[in-house]
Formats: structure tokens, C-alpha cells, sequence
């Protein structure tokens, strides 16, 4: 086991330090630039012995996995998850998510997650002048840059970084547009921000809701000394919603917490609360 986590380390750094030298020569390439043939060498021998240790991984871990009876679809995923960091795997399935919910936008296929008998509570409005703000700006900034870098290699970079930085932004409203809050048929309530975060809360932890304007500043779902976390839209919340008992969910990196208290952004909090008081039969407190 011991050489098994040391190989896997080894394998993880190789991969971080491999990867970036292989987008350079990809955008070397694409740009026409001439690199000296021992380099490309160097580099894609590299690559390729990554891929026979991450692949000897991923196998001896299959192996190591089957024997505990998982069936192979869950030995492949506890596979993969020994040797991607959660941290890694959770910024890939992000932009998948991103690029899903972006595809859904613009297709106008509906909010994503809401049954027949649901209610979305929509919020992406409260941040939509914030964000489109950052938007034009990263336009200029592109514009510009592409006018004011004259190296070929570096201008194909910064551009590429650019586009993705747009996109990004486009992509982040778009997702906190198709992917609301939701209210469910059966009084549970269902809390999200884009691809970010998803909250399940049963109907019967829900002990009461109300309308309560908050400015935090605290991070994403970050809990406080009193088991309150904030899902806050442009620095403010208007919902809050106390339980029996706290339930444990995922911030968006992965860690694992406990709340007894949940503060979000609706855009008609009014509504909101008594959608949720009539559903989950709450208390008018």
C-alpha cells in the first residue's frame, strides 16, 4: 500500500508539471512557432510515460478495488477518484456542468431539475448588472490585448485565456439561470447556485422560513459558529430558512459541512416563503 500511495503521488505531480509543457507545444505549434526537435521530443516522451504510469494506476487500483465486491462501474469511479484529487475532479465536472447548462441557455430548453408539480425560485437576476459588467470588461480587455501583444506564441495564449474568461462569465449566469432553487411538490426545498452548489433539504427538517433581508460577506456556503450558512447573490440574502437539525452537504470543493440554518437570494422572497410555508405545512413564524 505504501508503494501504491507513492506511486499515485508521483503520478499527480508528473501529470500537473507534464500537462502545462503540452498546451505550450500545442499553441507553439498552432502559431507556427519553431521548436527545436529535442524539445518536442523531450516533451512528448514525457506525456507518454505519464500515460503508462496513470494507466498501470488506474489498473493496479481496479484490481486492488474489485476484490473489496463493488461492482465495476463503482470500481472504475473509486479508480478514477484515487488518482484525480477531489479537488481536480471537481473543477472538471464543474465546466461540464457549466458547459451543459450554457447548451440548455441557449437552446431554451427550460430550468434544469424542476418537476411538473415543482416552483423555481429564480435568482440570477440580483447579480445579472455585476455580471455583465465583468463581461464587458473582459471584452475590452481582449480586444485590447490582442492589439497590444505583438509576440505570436504569447498573443495566441493571453487570447485563448481571454475567450475562456468570457465564456466562463456567460456560462456562470447561464448556469444559475437554468439550475433556480426549487421548491418541490412535497414541500422539500432544493437549493443551488449554478453548477456550484446543490443543497437537498427533506420536507420534514424544515422547522420554519421567513423573509429576512442579510448583507454577508462571507465565502459560498461557508458556515458560521452558529451552524448558519449564507447562499448569498450580489453580497445579499432575503430567505431564511431554520431546521430541526442540520444536514451535511458539499461546498463547492468538495468539503463536507453541517448547517442548521440556510440564508438565500430569492427574487420574490414573499412569494417564496409562502410557497414553502404551504408545502412544507410551516409554522406562519
Amino acid at each position: 500500500m505504501t508503494e501504491l500511495r507513492a506511486l499515485r503521488r508521483a503520478v499527480r505531480w508528473s501529470i500537473a508539471a507534464v500537462i502545462p509543457g503540452e498546451l505550450v507545444l500545442m499553441v507553439c505549434l498552432a502559431t507556427g512557432t519553431r521548436i527545436p526537435p529535442q524539445a518536442r521530443m523531450a516533451v512528448e516522451l514525457a506525456m507518454f510515460a505519464v500515460m503508462i504510469a496513470a494507466a498501470t494506476l488506474l489498473a493496479l487500483d481496479y484490481h486492488r478495488q474489485r476484490r473489496g465486491g463493488l461492482t465495476w462501474r463503482q470500481v472504475i469511479d473509486a479508480a478514477v477518484s484515487d488518482l484525480v484529487p477531489m479537488v481536480v475532479g471537481k473543477l472538471i465536472v464543474h465546466e461540464l456542468k457549466l458547459f451543459t447548462s450554457f447548451l440548455r441557455w441557449g437552446t431554451r430548453r427550460g430550468p434544469h431539475g424542476v418537476g411538473k408539480d415543482d416552483v423555481a425560485v429564480p435568482y440570477a437576476s440580483g447579480q445579472a448588472a455585476i455580471m455583465y459588467s465583468f463581461l464587458v470588461v473582459c471584452v475590452v480587455e481582449t480586444v485590447a490585448l490582442a492589439y497590444l501583444i505583438p509576440w505570436p506564441p504569447v498573443h495566441t495564449i493571453v487570447l485563448v485565456l481571454d475567450v475562456w474568461g468570457v465564456f466562463f462569465i456567460v456560462a456562470l449566469q447561464a448556469s444559475c439561470v437554468v439550475r433556480p432553487h426549487v421548491i418541490g411538490a412535497d414541500g422539500s426545498l432544493r437549493l443551488r447556485y449554478g453548477a456550484l452548489l446543490d443543497i437537498h433539504i427533506p420536507a420534514h427538517r424544515i422547522a420554519s422560513a421567513r423573509v429576512e433581508r442579510r448583507y454577508p460577506d462571507s465565502g459560498p456556503a461557508a458556515v458560521d459558529r452558529d451552524g448558519g450558512a449564507d447562499l448569498a447573490v450580489a453580497s445579499q440574502t432575503t430567505v431564511t430558512v431554520e431546521l430541526t437539525e442540520p444536514i451535511a452537504f458539499a461546498r463547492p470543493l468538495g468539503k463536507l459541512v453541517e448547517a442548521r440554518t440556510f440564508r438565500y437570494y430569492a427574487e420574490d422572497p414573499e412569494s417564496t416563503v409562502a410557497t414553502l410555508r404551504a408545502r412544507a405545512t410551516l409554522d406562519k413564524t
